[in-house]
């Protein structure tokens, strides 16, 4: 071989009756290639051993496509027995519920690739990892060891334990509720005691009985009482006009046990019915941010006896939409600073604050009012976790295929014989209209809410969907606030939620206090903004972390007594 042959050639050992058949293969290309030759046998024989010279990037390149070949082979995933925490249209995406991802790790994402177009079609699910919700008392088992059985018992306190009445005990025994939520354990001793609260906890946890049950023992053991039509002693503010129908139903099937009346106001009947209902004012008045200013500028109602002031769904209410007239509301009355203050000398009103999430500049206008100090905030360990009773699914589809989607949900849920409802957001009034519209055309019976439609016509519409009168309701966000949806086991997300704050809030309509179980969140993701908010859910159900940009924005001082759920 000459001087470079080294470099650029192998030899291959060839014995027996194949030497003969390389031979005369390889004997016409060694007159057209003279770099290709044979040579003797390494045993002496008269057979010659082929030698063929091939480039050495050919032979490295081959090499490594092995090596390739066999690593990919070897990173081949066994499957984990037991449930899969996300499930994916392509297995190699599975997450097993043990599995973990570190806090700084980035985990790879189904939705990774959605903005693509080509990615249309596919779909992942996130799957619940509990049967009941996590801020339900713990059901009573036997338990072998004393100290297990003991934690159990002190987490689920009774509603005797927590100080309330015997009237109301019973009268909650009347409707089926026997043991406090979580919420409720922490947020009733605290009122109770007199203290001003900010409680911060997951959609349907219980909050709204959680500031009415120690309001309503306050206003019954108070000996004191005002001239009927004066002043109300509580005040209820809300968001919508649904939602203070709905906390008048549930304070008046409690009040009714123990004398106490309640009223309620709200946008849409009028300024002149407002006043002749202001005539008689309750014990408590519950009322939206709107028909209250209007009220108090016209001096049909004063504030000047009120002994307590909640805030219920302080998010919305904190909204840019709401906040000049509720602290136009709070100027006009003297919330107390400590428990102390809390006489019957001095009229001074105890402040509660619930929702689930709250925006910048609550803590600002509390400020304003009274001593944040003097604020006991209590925030649920979950708070702004998805939550793990409920199962998520999330689909990519094309803006046209989406109907076609929701009629075969809807066709499915009438074949299985679902004895719940159906909510179906949107994000307009007019997508609202033409879904119902799509939907008449195909003789699905159905409802309507949303926020354009005329006062009258709203009136009594979710009610009439609670009572499982019609399956269907297609709405707006105007549904996804506070509003009890015991009955439904599905939500649709037609148009995807704007934020992640309207994504937990529709979300929370299912998996509530005395909600069935099996309950599920269909999400239909079209445009590249959808896809940013689904990668952030993705990511937190993967990493089993709070999802972005949530945190409340109250800051220190706080009382020390502080605690979380």
């Amino acid at each position: 071989m000459g001087k470079g042959d080294s470099m650029f050639a192998f030899a291959v050992a060839v014995q027996g009756r194949a030497v003969p058949l390389l031979r005369c293969l390889l004997a016409p290309m060694s007159k057209q290639h003279p770099g290709l030759r044979c040579c003797s046998s390494p045993a002496g024989g008269s057979q010659p051993i082929p030698v063929i010279k091939i480039p050495r990037r050919l032979q490295l390149r081959a090499e490594q496509a092995g090596a390739r070949r066999r690593k990919k082979l070897e990173r081949v995933r066994v499957p984990q027995a037991g449930k899969l925490l996300i499930v994916s249209k392509r297995p190699e995406f599975n997450q097993h519920s043990r599995q973990t991802v570190a806090k700084f790790q980035q985990p790879i994402l189904v939705s990774q690739g959605w903005k693509h177009r080509l990615s249309f079609g596919d779909h992942f699910l996130i799957n619940n990892t509990r049967d009941r919700a996590p801020f339900l008392p713990e059901p009573e088992e036997q338990d072998r060891d004393p100290d297990e059985s003991q934690a159990r018992q002190q987490r689920n306190a009774t509603f005797e334990e927590l100080g309330l009445l015997p009237e109301l005990v019973e009268a909650l025994k009347e409707t089926g509720i026997t043991h406090p939520t979580a919420v409720q354990q922490q947020i009733i001793p605290h009122l109770l005691r007199g203290k001003n609260v900010l409680g911060a906890a997951e959609t349907g946890s219980g909050k709204t009985l959680s500031y009415l049950l120690p309001l309503m023992q306050k206003l019954k053991t108070e000996r004191k009482r005002i001239e009927e039509g004066t002043s109300p002693r509580s005040l209820v503010l809300v968001p919508s006009r649904e939602l203070s129908d709905q906390v008048k139903t549930v304070a008046k099937g409690i009040g009714h046990h123990l004398g106490v009346s309640v009223t309620v106001i709200g946008g849409g009947r009028g300024i002149y019915k407002v006043q002749k209902v202001l005539k008689r004012c309750g014990d408590i008045l519950v009322a939206t941010p709107g028909a209250l200013w209007r009220s108090l500028k016209r001096n049909f109602i004063n504030l000047g006896s009120l002994r307590y002031f909640v805030i219920d769904e302080a998010d919305t209410l904190f909204d840019e939409s709401f906040i000049g007239l509720v602290e136009d509301i709070l100027s006009g009355a003297k919330i107390t600073s400590s428990p102390s203050d809390y006489s019957d000398f001095e009229i001074q009103a105890q402040l509660v604050v619930i929702g689930a999430t709250f925006p910048n500049g609550v803590g600002d206008l509390l400020s304003k009012v009274t001593d944040l100090g003097s604020i006991t905030t209590i925030k649920s360990k979950r708070l702004h976790f998805l939550m793990p009773h409920i199962k998520q699914k999330f689909l990519k589809l094309k803006r046209t295929d989406k109907l076609a989607e929701l009629l075969q949900i809807i066709k499915e849920h009438a074949i299985e014989k679902q004895e719940s409802g159906i909510l179906v957001f949107c994000n307009s009034a007019s997508t609202v209209n033409w879904l119902g519209y799509m939907l008449d055309d195909h003789n699905i019976k159905h409802l309507r809410l949303q926020g354009q439609m005329p006062a009258e016509v709203r009136t009594g519409i979710f009610n009439t969907f609670q009572k499982r009168l019609v399956d269907v309701l297609i709405c707006t966000d105007i549904a996804s606030r506070g509003l009890d949806s015991k009955g439904v086991k599905l939500v649709v997300n037609y148009d995807f939620p704007p934020t992640l704050q309207d994504y937990i809030h529709r979300a929370g309509r299912v998996g509530r206090v005395g909600s069935k179980p099996h309950c599920t969140v269909i999400s239909f993701v079209t445009h590249l903004w959808d896809v940013e908010l689904v990668q952030k859910i993705e990511t937190a159900a993967r990493k089993r972390t709070s999802l972005p940009g949530m945190k409340t924005s109250i800051r220190p001082p706080v009382s020390k007594t502080d605690s979380e759920l």
